[in-house]
């Protein structure tokens, strides 16, 4: 019999990619099952492009939004797909709410939220001994006694002919090596380089010879737009394509420079040359998985602190952290 497998997918775009290895590993026997995710429409472009996943189902719920009676409706709709199996990788109560409602037989998360009764399969996480991610996905693929298996990179297949016709109806030049940077981070400002940082490492790579393209969302075009306006050869994107274009242009990239956020992992996961900046945020946590990836950022004493804004008001963390030293990584990995 094959299986039939929900995975309730994570509400962050990073933490999407970083599920792929989950996936990937679930479809590895020989009966592959048949794998569908539960995903909000920001992240299903994401799962779209991941080999192994059948269908995107929409959850439409957002941050704090219970709307029971929908959900029951939802759930009633899941119960005649016959699932046989569902992952749950958020750790909230309402995630798991809807596998149970419905009566989905096996349902595989981590304990959390009071959430135990919802789950048949509650594990305990222990987070210093599984600190990455990656691994805490990867890890509910395996029995609760088993030992987990290692965690695959993340994989996304962009679509090429997409990239082109985006980058033809935007006007993205690609006759020279092109370094995409990625200024933005929707968890808050402590994740940003400074704008004049990248002001500074935009001018450089254009006088190197590169094309630069600013790739990010609407919502990032309060960084971008400066940063375009400061450099004019800079070929500004941001807001103006959806995720799956985002994460098709990065594709075409020789060089990628990202702060730690969704595109970062897009970017390591189309297996582009990645340079990582990382200020309030750890790279033992969320890494970009890719050996031609690299994380910049400096040693400081009160980093990580994962905050979304400096609590000390004077975020060294990222403002020390050089566009001279960013350059050299990004020109090394050309």
């Amino acid at each position: 019999m094959v299986e039939r497998i929900l995975i309730v997918a994570p509400s962050w775009v990073g933490d999407a990619i970083l599920s792929e290895p989950l996936i990937a590993l679930l479809r590895e026997p020989l009966q592959a099952p048949l794998v569908d995710v539960l995903a909000s429409p920001w992240c299903a472009p994401v799962y779209a492009r991941m080999r192994g996943v059948r269908n995107i189902v929409n959850n439409p719920f957002g941050h704090g939004s219970i709307k029971l009676g929908a959900r029951r409706a939802l759930a009633r709709s899941l119960r005649a797909k016959q699932y046989t199996r569902a992952f749950v990788l958020p750790n909230s109560f309402k995630s798991a709410l809807i596998p149970w409602l419905a009566r989905i037989p096996r349902r595989v998360g981590y304990i959390g939220e009071a959430r135990r009764m919802l789950l048949t399969d509650a594990r305990v996480l222990d987070v210093r001994a599984v600190p990455r991610l990656v691994d805490r996905f990867v890890a509910l693929a395996a029995g609760p006694q088993d030992i987990p298996p290692k965690a695959p990179a993340p994989v996304l297949v962009p679509d090429a002919v997409n990239a082109a016709d985006a980058m033809r109806s935007l006007g993205l030049a690609t006759h020279r090596p092109i370094a995409a940077l990625c200024p933005g981070a929707e968890y808050g400002p402590a994740k940003r380089w400074p704008a004049e940082h990248f002001v500074t490492l935009a001018r450089r790579l254009v006088d190197s010879g590169y094309t630069v393209w600013l790739i990010g969302s609407e919502g990032d075009r309060g960084v971008a737009d400066p940063i375009a306006d400061a450099v004019p050869r800079v070929r500004n994107a941001c807001g103006r394509t959806d995720l799956g274009t985002a994460i098709d242009l990065l594709s075409q990239a020789s060089v990628v420079v990202s702060n730690d956020s969704g595109l970062m992992h897009a970017a390591a996961a189309v297996g582009r040359p990645l340079v990582a900046l990382f200020g309030s945020s750890s790279p033992v946590f969320t890494p970009p998985l890719s050996p031609l990836a690299r994380i910049a950022r400096i040693d400081i004493e009160c980093s990580p602190c994962f905050q979304r804004e400096c609590p000390l008001g004077h975020f060294r963390c990222m403002r020390e952290l050089s566009p001279n030293v960013v350059y050299d990584l990004a020109r090394a990995m050309r």
